[in-house]
């Protein structure tokens, strides 16, 4: 408990942020923190309270199921409903909207969807079954995207034919660059994720500051990890790629979790909810492991795919909106009825601001800032 008990000290954290105060001055920043789990944590321990006004931090596309496009989802559906097929998947996918359906609502329909919180159980589900086809939703990062390429390796070795992936992942510097070439997008710098990072390394980020002039810092997710990384970005004097999380990641990453990735994935373009097509921001299975591909196994047929009307999540995810300017939020859009993915995943945005941010106006700056010490 030292680490969690260290890294949640009132008393540090309130130093470090009176160091931000001293160093900010009078200037204006605007920080994009890209993970989902650093906008949950940067709410739930109320440390925009503990900021001079002067910082602005922005949410990003850092939520996996959130930028999953609704086409995505309606594939998954219809694979779902195809006779002698078991969806397995994690539990954050169910309940999110696809164009007409989701898999919760497939599921209570009769269709065979399990949750899952590994590949191998996965994997174990298709030994079980050997009469049927276990498709699994691959969604996520760099941060899992290792596993289930191993998955993937696993069932050809075993000969598993009645397993298969449909992939859906992602990988995060290059949407980040998207980004920046987008003129409604405006920041000074990046909360880099931690755990994307320690399986690519800081290397991939470099063009933040070579290109763009875009500092970087790779964060924990902890209250002190957090501030100690925006007081580590106020203070770079030229833009440049750090580490706050050094107890966690190298620099180079994990080579080998990157050599099983490269094994079976290969760069492709990626639809990403509210961003749209990025140039080699999606992994597509290679043709040596296509019999593991669900998409080519199967080729779902859907119907175009639409999404919520007066939805903004896509605005939210870009960093141009924030959720309380959607006419959705709180109204016909709440958790336990979501209209988008921004609502349903623990790490999306809107998520964080309906489970926090009541508690922001009702109890004020001091009270907020009291739970780094209290949850």
């Amino acid at each position: 408990m030292k680490y969690i008990d260290d890294f949640r000290d009132k008393r540090l954290i309130t130093k470090v942020a009176e160091g931000i105060r001293e160093a900010a001055g009078e200037r204006r920043y605007a920080f994009m923190e890209v993970c989902g789990t650093h906008t949950m944590a940067i709410f739930r321990y109320g440390l925009r309270e503990l900021l001079p006004p002067t910082i602005k931090l922005i949410s990003g596309p850092g939520c996996p199921v959130c930028v999953t496009p609704n086409e995505y989802l309606d594939k998954a559906i219809a694979l779902a409903k195809m006779d002698g097929v078991i969806i397995a998947t994690f539990g954050d996918m169910m309940r999110v909207p696809g164009s007409r359906s989701s898999l919760e609502e497939e599921k209570a329909n009769g269709a065979s969807i399990k949750a899952v919180y590994s590949t191998d159980d996965a994997l174990a589900m298709a030994r079980k079954n050997k009469d049927k086809q276990v498709v699994f939703l691959g969604v996520g990062f760099e941060t899992t995207s290792p596993t289930v390429a191993a998955s993937i390796i696993e069932a050809k070795r075993e000969g598993l034919k009645n397993y298969s992936v449909l992939c859906g992942h992602k990988t995060m510097p290059e949407v980040m660059a998207s980004l920046l070439k987008d003129g409604d997008v405006r920041v000074d710098g990046f909360l880099l994720p931690g755990h994307v990072s320690a399986i690519i390394g800081t290397k991939p980020y470099e063009f933040l500051a070579k290109k763009y002039g875009k500092g970087g810092v790779v964060a924990g997710f902890e209250p002190l990890d957090i501030m100690q990384a925006l007081f580590m970005l106020i203070k770079q004097s030229t833009p440049k790629i750090e580490v706050q999380y050094k107890r966690v990641m190298e620099a180079q990453g994990n080579k080998t979790a990157r050599k099983v990735m490269d094994k079976v994935f290969e760069k492709t373009a990626a639809e990403w909810r509210g961003v749209g097509k990025v140039k080699d921001s999606g992994l597509a299975i290679r043709k040596e492991f296509r019999a593991f591909d669900a998409e080519a196994k199967f080729k779902p047929k859907v119907k175009l795919s639409i999404e919520p009307k007066g939805c903004r999540c896509g605005a939210v995810l870009k960093g141009i909106k924030v959720p309380t300017e959607c006419r959705l939020f709180g109204k016909s859009c709440t958790p336990e009825h979501p209209v988008g993915a921004c609502m349903v995943s623990i790490e999306g945005t809107c998520a964080a601001y309906y489970r926090y941010g009541k508690s922001i106006m009702a109890n004020g700056k001091a009270q907020m800032a009291n739970r780094i010490i209290h949850e």
